[in-house]
């Protein structure tokens, strides 16, 4: 579980980070709040808050007081009080700001009742820390072969070291309740440490371990979501989204919480529409909702006789039919409410400017293909054949013939002739 962009190649990058700790990797950038406060000064009556917000593996957060008033800043690594023993954590966030996250979080702003910070890792600790850590994996693996022989209907989603390694915690879900007491026997015997069990929800196992969701960014929960509310299928019917399970279902199994983000916006722009259960009464006949545009404003109507046909109204006219329905009065058709929008008619190109047209060399040239005629050539007078008699080829001795086509008649005559 070692982040492999940090300096250490290890998690908690005690030496740095490569890309200071916004690689995103095994919790190095999971639900960081920027310090606004770092660079201010208190007033001189106002005491300072003595407690810091230290993190632990996979973004887990928890609140220290810092007892032994020691200078801390963002990204240290100290000694926390831990239950038994102690545990290693780095420091997000100290000063004002932690009051603020502790009334966000619903935490009693009680400093004398967290736990006590006892100082800074020294090399040991780190050294400790790191080796437990490197072990998660191989005892994830093994815990989980054990459940399987123990036919335990639950999953080992992940295990954390406590950073004396005095203690681990398994991270479970499950569907029922499940009787782990064979299997907390089992895991003492096998990793001989002490043994916490915790079971979570599908939700906080996928905040727990990442990953990407099919939007191409990190998971919401993983990174900035701290709040974990109720999705229902509801949500997806107001948007108008295609009840597909497949879809509509994020990597815990569950339905997605960006559903929730822009259903506010849609309810609010529902209001202006009628309901879509109301029969529209005309002379007609009676018409029932097909379809809704919510953006466009628009609904479609279709007659019960003729439910092919359907009529394009939007959503005041509707509204308007349906006042003149409860005053006990029928428009004669919905054709009287449609409104015909002529379609903008597009501008001719006007070459202004006197260029030429971008597009002249997409279309590759046509090549026209000329059918040469063959034309056949007289037949010379006294010939008995139809065919013309092919002329003879040239020779490289003959002369070019003058333009009549006759050879040179003032030629001299040769020896043989």
């Amino acid at each position: 579980m070692g982040c492999t962009s940090c300096a250490t190649g290890a998690n908690g990058q005690p030496k740095g980070c490569k890309n200071n700790g916004t690689c995103g990797t095994d919790g190095c950038n999971k639900l960081t709040v920027f310090d606004w406060l770092s660079n201010m000064q208190l007033p001189a009556d106002m005491e300072p808050f003595n407690a810091a917000e230290v993190r632990f593996k996979n973004g887990r957060k928890e609140f220290f007081q810092n007892s032994e008033n020691l200078t801390l800043s963002i990204g240290d690594i100290i000694a926390t009080e831990a239950s038994p023993g102690h545990d290693i954590g780095i420091v997000t966030l100290t000063g004002e700001l932690v009051r603020v996250q502790m009334k966000k979080k619903k935490v009693p702003v009680k400093v004398e009742a967290l736990p006590k910070i006892y100082r800074k890792a020294s090399q040991k600790d780190i050294d400790i820390w790191q080796g437990v850590r490197d072990k998660e994996a191989d005892v994830q693996k093994r815990s989980r072969q054990i459940a399987i022989r123990l036919g335990l209907q639950m999953k080992i989603s992940d295990v954390e070291f406590q950073g004396d390694a005095s203690k681990v915690i398994f991270y479970y879900t499950a569907e029922e309740r499940v009787d782990f007491r064979e299997l907390i026997k089992e895991f003492a015997r096998t990793f001989h440490t002490r043994i916490e069990m915790k079971q979570v929800g599908f939700r906080q196992e996928a905040a727990r371990l990442g990953g990407i969701g099919s939007c191409g960014r990190e998971l919401c929960c993983s990174t900035w979501l701290t709040d974990f509310r109720s999705v229902n299928t509801s949500a997806a019917r107001y948007q108008q989204l295609s009840l597909n399970p497949q879809k509509l279902a994020g990597q815990c199994g569950k339905l997605k919480c960006c559903l929730n983000y822009e259903l506010d916006t849609y309810l609010e722009a529902l209001d202006s529409f009628p309901n879509t259960e109301t029969r529209l009464q005309t002379e007609k006949g009676s018409a029932s909702c097909q379809k809704i545009d919510i953006f466009k404003g628009l609904l479609w109507y279709a007659y019960e006789k003729d439910g092919m046909n359907w009529h394009e109204l939007t959503a005041e006219k509707a509204n308007e039919i349906i006042e003149l329905n409860k005053n006990g009065k029928k428009p004669l058709a919905l054709e009287e409410f449609i409104i015909e929008v002529k379609a903008p008619e597009k501008e001719p190109y006007g070459n202004v400017v006197g260029q030429d047209s971008l597009t002249r060399f997409d279309k590759p040239k046509t090549i026209k293909k000329r059918n040469k005629k063959r034309s056949k050539p007289k037949a010379k007078a006294g010939a008995t054949t139809g065919n013309a008699p092919r002329s003879k080829p040239k020779k490289s001795g003959d002369k070019p013939r003058n333009k009549s086509g006759n050879q040179n008649r003032n030629r001299k005559p040769t020896k043989d002739e």
